[in-house]
């Protein structure tokens, strides 16, 4: 009898234990409060009674003079977001910690935008979403798909958080979609209706691997050349169609190509020695809405190589050099009759001068 008159004690000396300890961890975890912007506050310090004498701390300091004390209470008047923060509050006189909350300040969510968008037809769809107003605090979003009356199985993205994705039950049909997308957050919720049918969100991703390069020889052409979107998943039974535009990087006004189902393009009408940007968007051939524009190519058509040039100063140097070759300096050059003048002046000279050598012999 002895032994369980002590293990009765040592129960409910451990259960004393336990229902301390576990009202001790709820005044060192903190709990979340959450109040709207502008309004005003009031923080209860735990279960403690209205005549309870306490004092508050928020993020380790001391509470201001301005708010005001209502024993257990603290009321604080026209939050904002300054007022975030980590509250405690302490008993008197022993200055016991007996509560901490998280406050935090935001506003209930808004209409969330939606879009919605297939560029895997006839595969699926996705959907996407976001707040034009920021909450200043989590916020989440529920969606559901109604098709004829059904519900349709919704996959989150997972990379993108605000984007689900959509399987189509069947194919061509003319029955809406409705898609619902409900902000929600500790402050309120606020809903957006999206009804549309399947031709009119189908469109394709860009097209890619675009490229442009010169023919040679030809100094008014550019090959242009592009691959379908791999996002697209049947190009044999849903073909595509492609938008072609181009332009010289120094002008404003684009040109302009329709294309059938062709991945490649010969422009024929280029500035020669101009720079292009060259950019394509894709569509498929029956309905939906032209994809963006592809990522921008630059390319430049051919051009001729220029002819070496050659100066003046070259070709009289050539000429000098063939008019006055250099004399060989193997023997001297043997000198010529006189000519001219000189010649004439020694003629008539010659019989005088054979006259004066004959008198002195």
């Amino acid at each position: 009898m002895m032994a369980n008159l002590v293990t009765s004690l040592c129960c409910v000396v451990l259960a004393a234990v336990v229902v301390a300890y576990a009202q001790r961890r709820s005044q060192l975890v903190a709990r979340n409060q959450y109040e709207r912007r502008g309004s005003d506050v009031t923080m209860q310090c735990g279960s403690l009674e209205s005549d309870a004498s306490v004092s508050w701390k928020v993020n380790g300091t001391d509470i201001e003079a301005q708010h005001q004390l209502n024993g257990p209470k603290l009321i604080l008047t026209q939050v904002d977001l300054d007022h975030n923060g980590l509250y405690s509050c302490f008993q008197n006189p022993h200055g016991e910690r007996r509560d901490t909350i998280f406050l935090h300040i935001g506003i209930p969510p808004q209409e969330p935008k939606v879009t919605c968008r297939s560029n895997t037809y006839p595969k699926g769809f996705y959907c996407s979403w976001h707040l034009t107003h920021p909450t200043y605090i989590p916020s989440s979003f529920e969606v559901d798909v109604q098709h004829n009356q059904r519900s349709l199985d919704v996959q989150k993205d997972p990379v993108h958080k605000n984007r689900c994705h959509v399987q189509f039950p069947e194919v061509f049909s003319s029955s809406p979609y409705k898609v619902n997308v409900t902000a929600v957050n500790a402050l309120g919720k606020a809903s957006t209706t999206l009804s549309f049918e399947e031709s009119t969100i189908v469109k394709p991703d860009p097209p890619e691997g675009v490229t442009a390069t010169p023919i040679r020889s030809k100094p008014r052409k550019l090959e242009v050349s592009w691959r379908s979107p791999a996002t697209w998943p049947d190009i044999d039974t849903f073909p595509l169609k492609y938008f072609l535009r181009y332009r010289p990087l120094i002008q404003e006004r684009w040109q302009h190509v329709e294309l059938s189902d062709s991945t490649s393009h010969t422009i024929t009408d280029a500035y020669a020695g101009k720079e292009y940007i060259i950019q394509l968007a894709a569509k498929d051939t029956e309905i939906g809405t032209w994809s963006d524009w592809s990522v921008a190519v630059h390319a430049t058509p051919w051009i001729e190589d220029p002819l070496p040039i050659t100066t003046t100063t070259e070709l009289d140097l050539k000429s000098e050099i063939k008019t006055s070759p250099i004399p060989s300096s193997k023997a001297p050059q043997k000198a010529g009759p006189p000519v001219g003048r000189a010649a004439r002046v020694v003629t008539f000279f010659s019989p005088l001068l054979l006259g004066m050598m004959l008198l002195f012999i």
